[in-house]
């Protein structure tokens, strides 16, 4: 848990870290056995694995904007059952049986223990947690920049960056740019001057790939800046 307890960290037996992203996989699975076609929400930073995942299961995947009030007032617009960030921040707002089990705010202890009455379930739960859909992936990144300056370069390569090979560019959030082996994202932080990004694909060639393609474009736009990639 973190300092305030609104947040959970789960690390297996073996060592192995499940980032948030997975964890709500396995969070909106219980959820859907209760409240099926409900709304589950996640944010830009969050794994691609995340939307086949909850369709699969009968679910409504809602991709959207990073950060803690933004994401509690879709969950109000869309009644949502279930949402989380990559911060760590799940919120639970379904019910059984037709009784509300928690409502629509984030505790990082009410989290730990919904996740303990799913793992109770099976004899090994870190086979469990290690089961579910993983890619490769990087740690947040950040370029730091002068105030004002991430807001710019996001809209300037909204408007006229292009990606080749890209499936879907989602700008709901900076930009998270959709390739059939992986993705991108740069987004400007909520509370400092600086850009986040963070990439995912299938294997290290399509990754390494990604982080060119982006590489490219964010020197052609602005080449004075200095990434951490």
């Amino acid at each position: 848990f973190d300092g305030d307890g609104d947040r959970l960290g789960v690390v297996t037996k073996d060592g192995n870290i499940i980032y948030p992203d997975r964890q709500l996989m396995l969070f909106a699975e219980d959820v859907l056995n209760n409240s099926p076609k409900a709304n589950i929400i996640f944010d830009v930073k969050s794994t691609r694995n995340l939307t086949p995942w909850i369709t699969s299961h009968g679910g409504n995947p809602i991709l959207w904007k990073t950060g803690h009030s933004l994401v509690k007032a879709k969950i109000k617009e869309t009644n949502a059952a279930l949402a989380g960030e990559m911060s760590g921040h799940v919120f639970f707002n379904d019910t059984k049986h037709g009784k509300k089990r928690w409502y629509g705010f984030d505790d990082g202890l009410y989290s730990g223990a919904r996740l303990l009455e799913i793992l109770s379930r099976f004899p090994n739960p870190s086979e469990i947690l290690n089961n579910l859909p993983d890619s490769i992936s990087t740690p947040e990144q950040h370029i730091h920049m002068n105030e004002g300056e991430p807001h710019a370069l996001i809209a300037q390569l909204q408007k006229a960056a292009n990606f080749e090979g890209a499936t879907e560019v989602i700008t709901i959030d900076g930009l998270r740019v959709e390739y059939p082996d992986g993705f991108g994202l740069m987004r400007p932080s909520n509370t400092t001057p600086v850009i986040v990004l963070r990439f995912e694909a299938d294997n290290e060639t399509a990754l390494k790939r990604i982080q060119h393609q982006f590489k490219e474009i964010i020197w052609e736009a602005a080449p004075h800046v200095a990434l951490p990639f």
